[in-house]
């Protein structure tokens, strides 16, 4: 059997520091840096999704940023394909692969926790989208909730990704998501990853996230929805659906003022920052730092030490 890769990457909830802190680390270890965001891989979402520079982008390369349009669907088995190709490429020219990022879903793809890739239909989901918008969204989920109880019970009912997800499964396939998941072989992971987790208090984080999303709206945020709107991008995507560009699109069709957007947009942000830290808190092997308690330099040094010991250790 062939030996695992050892890797390493830094998971933590939005706005605690990830991006700041990887930048450093990859100076230091020889590092490129791929992007583990369900949101960065979309072009033209670069102000809602604080994308890195593009300077620093060509001075520390980073990879799957930008790789398809809003209208495509991009799955966690995508992405694992293309994260496997970047890994490979990156080790062949001598260099440290160095995740990092905020989609637990992506990381369970890449250690090999989820089913091999499961089929997609652009057609598909437009319809199970419209059907949301001219029957709601409770209507799919309890449709769901027949014919496929076990997924429905794991998935909240206005979770319309996962829920689009499963029908869509179910429509192309004949067959529920949980079948599939079950049946299906599971991926073995390639990788042995060492994750660096960066923490703070709830209460540091909440004002890094009400500062973040407060510069964003200054900085050509609407904008942003703006141009994608007026170039044909529907609401309803998927790539659009997630929060500040949902309320946004909301704002510029008129069905709520810019404060409102905001204050939303601060609200599902600092809730998606629960759900990250419900998934991150059952990673392994992970050494959390508390940036609370322990400065950013004092951590950058542990870090360092202990990546070259994990990436010797797989030499």
């Amino acid at each position: 059997m062939k030996d695992k890769t050892n890797v390493i990457a830094i998971i933590g909830p939005t706005a605690v520091g990830k991006t700041i802190f990887s930048l450093e680390l990859a100076r230091k270890i020889n590092a490129e840096i791929i992007s583990v965001d369900s949101r960065q891989v979309y072009r033209y979402l670069d102000v809602g999704t604080d994308k890195v520079d593009l300077n620093i982008r060509r001075e520390i390369p980073h990879h799957l940023i930008d790789i398809v349009d809003p209208d495509q669907i991009y799955s966690a088995a995508d992405f694992t394909v293309d994260a496997t190709d970047s890994i490979n490429r990156i080790k062949n020219r001598g260099k440290v692969p160095l995740l990092i990022g905020g989609t637990p879903f992506y990381y369970k793809a890449l250690t090999g926790a989820l089913s091999e890739n499961l089929p997609k239909d652009v057609e598909t989901r437009m319809s199970l989208e419209d059907e949301i918008n001219n029957k709601g969204l409770l209507f799919l989920y309890n449709e769901l909730s027949k014919i496929d109880p076990s997924a429905a019970a794991k998935i909240h009912q206005n979770d319309s990704v996962r829920i689009m997800r499963a029908l869509e499964i179910y429509r192309i396939t004949g067959k529920n998501a949980s079948w599939w998941y079950k049946n299906q072989k599971k991926l073995g992971s390639l990788y042995n990853i060492f994750y660096i987790g960066l923490i703070r208090s709830r209460e540091t984080l909440y004002k890094n996230i009400e500062k973040r999303v407060k510069i964003q709206f200054a900085s050509g945020y609407p904008e942003e929805v703006k141009w994608l709107l007026d170039n044909g991008y529907s609401p309803k995507l998927t790539s659009l659906q997630g929060f500040g560009y949902r309320e946004l699109a909301k704002y510029l069709q008129g069905e709520c003022s810019l404060a409102d957007a905001i204050k939303d947009d601060i609200k599902f942000t600092k809730a998606f920052s629960r759900r990250q830290m419900t998934w991150f808190k059952h990673f392994e092997p992970v050494k959390w730092y508390d940036f609370d308690s322990i400065t950013i330099t004092d951590a950058l040094k542990d870090a360092i030490e202990l990546s070259n010991d994990h990436l010797k250790a797989g030499a």
